[in-house]
């Protein structure tokens, strides 16, 4: 029995809650096999009544120590990320000395800076503050419009609900996309997006604007492998192709088709990760019509072939198992730290 991967969540005061929010709500919802995936604790340089940005007092029970068990940290964003608690940094650089991984949301980059853990390294935060980080920190390989970024053990994200996205990313890794998909859906955010690791660079949607289409959407999402048209989703939302386009371009950011496209092809990378369904199987499965065609879009996505990404990310307990079965899971082989 694999013991659930244990994570300290620091919350340095005065702590965003929405910030500390995130890794307890979306790590709290991983379940392998029936069993808790991870075990969640917040701690803080001083135990008791921690403040927070929004004015109001958590009481948090648990002190730094709580890192030294810890394989993951995440350090939550605060507002004295200008001036970090020197004792954030301490535990900061022995986790790092330890071979943890470590992730910081928002603001949270700062301290990571400041730890001397970012010199020489790819890192992002929230687009607000990327020139003051910049100006204190030179030596940081700041990386703009991305929604997170992983350098080896080291995780970055942008502000505020990007750190959803960096959550999920973990999530993926430890687990495969199938677990992670499914606490998006049950935390009813978007599924994995990557943040935007150089071969890994993609176009994430945008946040989604609007609900009226969503119905329309999970529609669409359970027959993927059909070939849908505008008229099938204009004929399911009730409205013209026309209206369809515009409305759904105001709500998503993006088009139906561009939609489907990016749906589709999420689908191929979860099929690929947990399957060892062929080529051909795979790409009707997933909607993308052929094997070449699953070629080419993936290759535009990821910068890999459909066969080097499911030898780098397949989680099945060996070659050819499972060939021909659905999305199960099979059991957790070791993978590569990033994507």
């Amino acid at each position: 029995m694999t013991p659930p991967r244990r994570v300290a969540v620091v919350a340095a005061p005065p702590v965003s809650m929405f910030n500390l929010a995130i890794p307890e709500m979306l790590f709290g919802k991983v379940e392998v096999d029936g069993r808790p995936g991870y075990e969640t604790v917040i701690c803080t340089p001083d135990p008791g009544p921690v403040a927070t940005t929004g004015g109001l007092d958590l009481h948090v029970p648990h002190s730094l120590d709580a890192v030294a068990a810890a394989d993951t940290v995440v350090l939550a964003g605060s507002g004295s990320y200008t001036d970090p608690d020197p004792r954030v940094l301490d535990v900061l650089r022995r986790a790092a000395a330890d071979g943890k991984r470590i992730a910081s949301i928002c603001t949270g980059s700062f301290a990571l800076a400041a730890a001397g853990l970012l010199d020489g390294r790819s890192a992002t935060t929230y687009w607000a503050y990327r020139e003051l980080l910049a100006e204190r920190h030179p030596g940081v390989d700041l990386q703009d419009d991305v929604l997170f970024v992983q350098d080896g053990p080291l995780l970055t994200s942008s502000g505020y609900a990007a750190g959803i996205d960096l959550c999920l990313h973990v999530i993926r890794t430890d687990h495969g996309a199938a677990v992670a998909n499914t606490v998006a859906r049950l935390a009813l955010v978007a599924p994995v997006r990557p943040g935007g690791q150089t071969q890994f660079t993609q176009t994430p949607l945008p946040p989604e604007r609007g609900v009226s289409f969503a119905g329309t959407r999970a529609w669409a999402m359970e027959r993927l492998d059909e070939p849908l048209t505008l008229t099938d989703l204009a004929r399911h939302a009730g409205v013209s192709v026309r209206t369809l386009s515009r409305r759904f371009l105001a709500e998503t950011g993006v088009s139906p088709l561009q939609w489907l496209l990016h749906q589709r092809i999420e689908r191929a990378k979860e099929l690929l990760e947990t399957t060892a369904l062929p080529m051909d199987r795979l790409a009707h499965e997933s909607g993308l019509g052929s094997a070449d065609s699953l070629r080419r879009h993936l290759l535009r996505r990821t910068g890999l072939t459909p066969s080097a990404y499911r030898a780098s990310f397949n989680r099945l307990a060996g070659a050819g198992a499972g060939a021909g079965a659905g999305a199960g899971v099979g059991r957790l082989t070791p993978g590569p730290v990033a994507e």
